[in-house]
This record gives C-alpha cells, sequence and structure tokens, in this order.
C-alpha cells in the first residue's frame, strides 16, 4: 500500500475517472467489485463523486456531460503548469478537448488528445492532489497507452512531458516504461498494440491492483461483466481485463508494487 499526500511530480499519471450514463448502477457496481465509498466532489461539482478506500481519493465518477462521448476511464497525468503544457500539446500534435480551467479550489485541467488520437487529461493540483493510495487492492496501480503508432506516441510524450523511456521489449511484445523526469521513475507504460481491433481507437489503458484477480474477475463476471481478456499469468502476476456492464474497459492485476 501507498498513501499519497503530497502533489505527485510532473508527467505520472496520478488519477482516473469515469463519466457513465447511469451514476448508481456504476456506484453500485464499483461498490461491490472494490469497495468503494463515495463522497461528493465538493460545492459546485455536480454530481461528480470521488471514490474512496478508507477514507483516501482513489477515482472519480460523474454523469457524463456529453451522453455522446465514449464511456470509458480517463488517465490524468500531472503538470506543474497545466497552461503551459496544454500549449506543448497542440504544439505537438495533440489537440484540446477542453481548454484549461480551474475546477473550483480543487486544480486546474484540460483535456486532449494525443497525436495517435488516445485522450487523456492533464491536471494541475490545487487542494486535490489526485489518487491519495495506490497500489492496493481496488486502488490504482498501473496506466500504459496502447497504440499502433509506437514511435509517433513515444515522441509525443518525451516532447510534452519530457519522459524517457526504458525498453521492455521481447519476443511478441514491443512494450517501454514511461519514465518521469524528475526521478527517473517507471510510472507508465507504452505498449505497441497490434492486435486492436478496427474499431477500437488508441487508448489509455487503466488498472486497479486486486489482492486476488481469480476472484475479482469472477465477482466482476456476476456483476455484470464481460472478460475480454481471461486471468493470465504474466511476469508481475496475474492480470485480466474487463468490460463493465456500462461499456468501461479497465484491467486488474494481482498486486504488482509499482512505486510513486
Amino acid at each position: 500500500m501507498s498513501t499519497k499526500i503530497s502533489n505527485w511530480p510532473a508527467a505520472t499519471p496520478m488519477w482516473v475517472d469515469l463519466g457513465v450514463h447511469d451514476l448508481p448502477a456504476a456506484k453500485s457496481f464499483y461498490g461491490n467489485l472494490f469497495g468503494w465509498g463515495f463522497v461528493s466532489g465538493g460545492q459546485g461539482s455536480g454530481d461528480y463523486l470521488l471514490a474512496h478506500l478508507g477514507g483516501h481519493a482513489v477515482a472519480g465518477i460523474g454523469p457524463k456531460q456529453d451522453p455522446g462521448m465514449p464511456t470509458a476511464w480517463t488517465t490524468f497525468l500531472a503538470s506543474d503548469d497545466v497552461d503551459a503544457t496544454s500549449r506543448k500539446i497542440v504544439a505537438s500534435g495533440g489537440q484540446l478537448i477542453a481548454a484549461p480551467f480551474d475546477v473550483m479550489n480543487s486544480g486546474r485541467m484540460s483535456l486532449a488528445v494525443d497525436s495517435v488520437g488516445a485522450a487523456f487529461g492533464v491536471w494541475q493540483a490545487g487542494t486535490h492532489i489526485g489518487a491519495e493510495r495506490v497500489n492496493e487492492h481496488g486502488a490504482l496501480c498501473w496506466n500504459e497507452l496502447h497504440t499502433r503508432d509506437y514511435s509517433t506516441a513515444r515522441t509525443f510524450y518525451s516532447d510534452v512531458f519530457d519522459v524517457s523511456y526504458q525498453d521492455l521489449t521481447e519476443e511478441g511484445m514491443v512494450y517501454s516504461t514511461l519514465r518521469r523526469p524528475v526521478d527517473g521513475r517507471d510510472v507508465g507504460g507504452v505498449h505497441h498494440d497490434t492486435a486492436l481491433p478496427d474499431d477500437v481507437p488508441n487508448h489509455w489503458l487503466t488498472w486497479f491492483a486486486s489482492d486476488d484477480v481469480q476472484a475479482t474477475a469472477r465477482r466482476a463476471a456476476k456483476l455484470g461483466s464481460v472478460l475480454l481478456s481471461p486471468v493470465t499469468e504474466g511476469p508481475l502476476g496475474r492480470t485480466a481485463i474487463v468490460q463493465a456492464p456500462q461499456g468501461e474497459v479497465f484491467g486488474i492485476i494481482d498486486a504488482p508494487r509499482i512505486g510513486e
């Protein structure tokens, strides 16, 4: 387990949130799956909710702002200056979905798509630092970009966030970890995903930790999910990929201890 009380360093994937059609159903699903409780995002946040474990925020869920938007977990990367980062996004071939704006006193954010079309957010912390617990059952533990255009994607994130990469390519998989500039720590991944179906865009995939992936996968299925990838043994433990009842996709992984 890791509890975070200070701002996440720039370039760290540090928050995920989800917009849904049916908020009560999403609360029930994730509450039953991970043991999340929910509290209001604060006065002026509408129906946006902070999912909590042990009194600490781990993710956000709210109603869709646009009914036509896909139902998907959005990965947010930390920035010390969201306005400057947003300018770099545009200069590096990305586009802004939402220009920088203040979220009450919680922070300042923008929403964007990168140079290969994957959506993500940028967060400059105010009173809300992002995930306060990570790397434990029901909490965020890893975020990775799945892309058909591996080289272009890596260039974009190095230009915008000044990250470097550690190549982990092995037979049958082209993969690298994303290293934040402040300390060179691995904080995310880039996967050259040649198996992406034609109708699935390049995207950031959120991984939540589980203390028993087999049991969590079974519970997800009982709650109405589809396992897009069954429980599989891998170098970091068991994994599975879940499509939840409202369509969002996420991974579960058996207690990898990815550091801050």
